[in-house]
């Protein structure tokens, strides 16, 4: 059942943690989590293996998201007794989903910082080139550590100006992009800029349907991070107004900072130009005459990079502040600083990040365990969502009256609740058709057998706890 009331105010009695993100960080945290750096890297090779078609693979992902996060946040304010999705999972199917639901989301994160942590590393190199990558990476790390450690605010002033810096630059590209195809902007190549250029060379499905469905097994992981806005629901002042605010936007988010941007880059550069291992951002901004565009873009990378990082330390320690206070981690976990920061669980999470720093000096050469990597991450985001999707099909099934008095209601609900779950299953589908997302298909299985055993331990230990108390009441 749900734990007591949290308190409204900022004050608090060193148990809960604190409402001290206002509006404009609750806004500015939901859209940096709906710009992940697969969207400045990564839209080089989705662009290769889908053409102009990658912009509805963007869509269709986009609007399966928005209904997850309906969903979400309807439950989320169903009962403002619920801290996160840990709290309604576990409430509404059962201990064992907020179990599985908090150390899954936990890894997700850690498993996303770790590659996070090696790109800044790598980004670094931009300007110091002789300086070991290891080094660079623990720097982050203790930087992310000490920002966390000092008060929520903090956090959420930093993803703030972080997310600020990726819409500064998306918004930038878009107007650049417009402007050259409205000046009808001729390339050295001689290739000249205009939005025919998304159909005229094989048309919007060049690739055919195989090709528009490759798209989906990258784009999928660019959206990693949208659902950040869930765990900050215990520390937002006025919940009930900055949650349908922040996902509401979603559509529009995801109509500029996606879909605006990508037809920007392939109305300058037609799709068959666009090179795979290249950032198209950059070479928009180069073809431009902009001379600093690579510094420039891999400022904005470093940031977006920092920024998934910050918010996976953020996400992590309260994930695991959750699962301390439900009995399912290490108490310790559960233990909050004189500010309000479950110090506990950052420390554990910054140093397992620190897991990619080893990496680094173990195994320089990372490219193929990036792809394994963040193809492990995009599934288990995927079974996370799952879950949120689950919980609100048995909120439904069982609080009919919460449903029935909810001023934010999931636009078909049950209905699109199928929708999404089976578009989840046909992603699944699509990641076994390639060789490397294969093996992180065929990888992933062991954290739930592992999840598996360990939850048996941890219920065999609350059993037992029990039951000295059942005795002792009799």
């Amino acid at each position: 059942m749900p734990r007591s009331t949290i308190p409204a105010d900022p004050g608090h009695d060193g148990h809960d943690l604190r409402r001290n993100l206002a509006n404009r960080h609750i806004q500015l945290i939901a859209i940096g989590g709906a710009i992940g750096t697969g969207l400045f890297m990564g839209s080089g090779k989705t662009i290769s293996l889908a053409g102009p078609s990658i912009v509805f693979v963007y869509l269709i992902i986009g609007l399966m998201l928005f209904f997850v996060m309906r969903a979400m946040g309807e439950l989320l304010l169903s009962n403002l007794q619920y801290k996160s999705f840990i709290d309604f999972s576990a409430d509404l199917l059962g201990p064992w989903a907020g179990f599985f639901m908090g150390w899954t989301y936990w890894f997700c994160w850690v498993v996303t910082g770790i590659a996070d942590v090696i790109a800044i590393a790598n980004y670094t190199q931009f300007w110091f080139p002789g300086v070991p990558q290891w080094l660079p990476a623990v720097a982050c790390v203790a930087l992310l550590l000490s920002l966390n450690l000092m008060a929520v605010k903090l956090f959420g002033e930093v993803e703030f100006w972080f997310a600020m810096i990726k819409i500064v630059a998306i918004v930038a590209l878009v107007a650049t992009g417009l402007y050259m195809v409205a000046t009808h902007f001729v390339s050295p190549a001689g290739r000249g800029a205009s939005l025919a250029n998304l159909w005229n060379d094989g048309g919007m499905f060049p690739h055919g349907m195989m090709g528009f469905f490759a798209g989906f097994q990258i784009a999928v992981f660019a959206f990693v991070g949208i659902e950040l806005v869930g765990t900050t629901a215990a520390e937002a002042r006025d919940p009930e107004r900055t949650l349908p605010r922040a996902i509401n936007s979603i559509p529009v988010r995801i109509l500029v900072f996606y879909v605006l941007a990508l037809v920007a880059i392939m109305a300058v550069t037609p799709w068959r130009d666009v090179v795979p291992g290249r950032s198209p951002f950059v070479e928009l901004f180069v073809l431009a005459g902009l001379p600093a565009a690579a510094g420039v873009i891999n400022f904005v990378v470093l940031t977006s990079a920092a920024s998934s990082a910050n918010s996976g330390v953020f996400s992590t320690s309260r994930m695991l502040f959750g699962l301390a206070e439900k009995g399912d981690a290490p108490a310790r976990f559960a233990w909050l600083s004189r500010s309000g920061v479950p110090s506990g669980g950052l420390l554990f999470s910054c140093v397992c990040l620190l897991a990619g720093a080893f990496l680094m000096w173990v195994v320089p050469d990372l490219v193929h365990a990036f792809t394994l990597v963040t193809t492990v991450s995009a599934i288990l985001f995927m079974f996370v969502w799952t879950l949120i999707l689950l919980s609100y099909l048995a909120y439904r099934r069982h609080r009919p009256g919460l449903h029935a008095a909810s001023r934010y209601k999931m636009p078909a609900g049950v209905a699109m609740s199928g929708v999404c779950l089976a578009f989840f299953a046909f992603v699944l589908v699509l990641l076994s058709f390639e060789a490397d997302t294969r093996q992180a298909l065929l990888a992933t299985p062991a954290w739930f057998v592992l999840l598996a055993v360990a939850y048996q331990f941890v219920r065999r230990r609350r059993d037992a706890g029990a039951l000295p108390q059942a005795q002792g009441a009799e």
